[in-house]
Order: structure tokens, then C-alpha cells, then sequence
């Protein structure tokens, strides 16, 4: 299955019950709201696939895994609705994985920044190699990790979550990142990183789908909150996206 968008695309290989969905976008693949509507619906639609078993979360090439919120629509943004509309993109994947109930395994091959450090917390199992550093920048344009938070600060903890947050200019290694249980297991190549992955993903697959999925559940007890929170947290977003602040602070970025 092959969807293709105007800026990037989602593309989905099912085999041996085991579907990877992977992320394109030519900036570093970051996501613009249609990538982001894409990659919910099909999480959405696995969810109740009784053919797959686990799900694989990666995007494509070598270099980063993910930048984040597309920059170009951030800046397009001129309006509190819009603004929250955007935002709420990412608080509809973190959901989508959240309540999908098949376990989900993502592969980091390369930098994750704001979103891409969401979107790899709301993992269940995380493989990753030595190149994945992560950073979250959000403080440092004016804005806010506010809806990826309770995914992050989930996987790592509120200490960690403040450091990586307010050290906003700073990148943390993988190393920093396995260390606080971001990432599960991390490996000096993509190659080995994807044997190990995909002998785990064949190994998960085995398992009872039943179990895995009352798993699932347990894994994400004390989150039903979120089907509210996260959208109270894109408003936030929304909001402070309109600054004259973040209008400068993404163009430099830009630059």
C-alpha cells in the first residue's frame, strides 16, 4: 500500500503479521498536518486488523528519523484555530498509537527532534543506533513540547523531560536517551540495528495476539485522560505559535 502526498508520504509493508509503516518527507522528514492525518488513519485501521500482529514505526533514508512539525506550516499558521488544528495532528497520532492495540516498535536511525522524540515515546519498544541523538527545540522558537509531554515525560520522567526541555539548544545521545528509557536498545549500525529489530518483530509476532493486545492495554493504564489533555495542550501550542516571537525565531531557523 502506497499513499502518496504532495510533501511526503506514508508507505505500508504488511509481511509474516508484522505491518512497518514508514515516514517520508524530503526535510528531514518532518510532518506537515497531512502526514500526520495519514499516519493516524492507518494506525487507526491496523489497530483493528486481525492480520498483524505488531507494528513497525520508521521513516525512510539514513539521516534523521524525524525533525518535527513542518516548519513551512508552522509559519503559514495565522489564526488560533489553525493553529490548534496543527497541533491537535500530533495529538491524534500519540492517541492513534496509544490505542492501537497492537504493540508498536519503533526504529530511530538517526536524530529526532520535538515531535520525532513524541512520536518515538509513544512507542512500546524503541530500536535505535549511536546516531540517534535527540533534542527538543520547542522552548527556543517561542512554543512549547506541550503536546508530546506526557508521552515523553511517560517514557523518561519529569527530570529528565525538564532537562531535555529547557536545554532546548542541546542535543542528548543516544546513549543519554537509552539511559533514561527512551530507547530500548541501541546499536553501533543500522544494519545491526535491523536484525535485532526484525528477529524481535518476528519473535513478538509468535505470541498470542490476545495477549499482546490485553498487554497493550496494561502497558498504557492512567492515560484515557489524554483523549482530552493533548488537544487542551495543542490550544497552548496554537496560541503561542501566532508570537511575533516564534514568526522570528522560525525564520532563523530557516536560515
Amino acid at each position: 500500500m502506497d499513499t502518496t502526498l504532495q510533501n511526503g508520504f506514508i508507505k505500508t509493508v504488511i509481511e509474516n503479521k508484522i505491518a512497518t509503516i514508514t515516514f517520508s518527507h524530503p526535510a528531514s522528514n518532518s510532518f506537515p498536518s497531512s502526514l500526520l492525518a495519514d499516519l493516524t488513519s492507518q494506525l487507526n485501521v491496523f489497530s483493528d486488523d486481525d492480520t498483524i500482529a505488531v507494528i513497525v514505526l520508521k521513516s525512510a533514508g539514513e539521516g534523521a528519523f524525524c525533525a518535527g512539525a513542518s516548519f513551512d506550516e508552522l509559519l503559514s499558521i495565522t489564526n488560533l484555530e489553525d493553529g490548534k488544528a496543527f497541533f491537535s495532528g500530533f495529538a491524534n497520532v500519540i492517541n492513534a498509537m496509544r490505542t492501537c492495540k497492537k504493540l508498536i516498535i519503533g526504529r530511530v536511525q538517526g536524530k529526532a527532534v520535538g515531535g520525532g522524540v513524541g512520536l518515538a515515546s509513544a512507542c512500546d519498544y524503541v530500536f535505535a543506533t549511536d546516531y540517534a541523538a535527540v533534542k527538543l527545540s520547542e522552548i527556543a522558537i517561542g512554543i512549547g513540547p506541550f503536546v508530546i509531554e506526557p508521552a515523553v515525560s511517560r517514557k523518561i520522567g519529569k527530570i529528565a523531560m525538564s532537562q531535555l526541555t529547557l536545554e532546548a539548544h542541546e542535543w542528548k545521545n543516544a546513549d543519554w536517551a537509552l539511559e533514561n528509557g527512551l530507547y530500548t536498545d541501541v546499536y553501533p549500525s543500522i544494519l545491526d540495528m535491523d536484525s535485532a529489530l526484525g528477529a524481535f518483530a518476528l519473535k513478538l509476532a509468535s505470541y498470542n495476539p490476545e495477549a499482546l493486545s490485553e498487554l497493550k492495554k496494561v502497558l498504557w493504564e492512567n492515560t484515557d485522560h489524554w483523549s482530552t489533555l493533548l488537544y487542551e495542550r495543542a490550544a497552548i501550542s496554537g496560541k503561542l505559535v501566532l508570537s511575533d516571537f516564534t514568526k522570528n525565531a522560525l525564520n532563523q531557523f530557516k536560515k
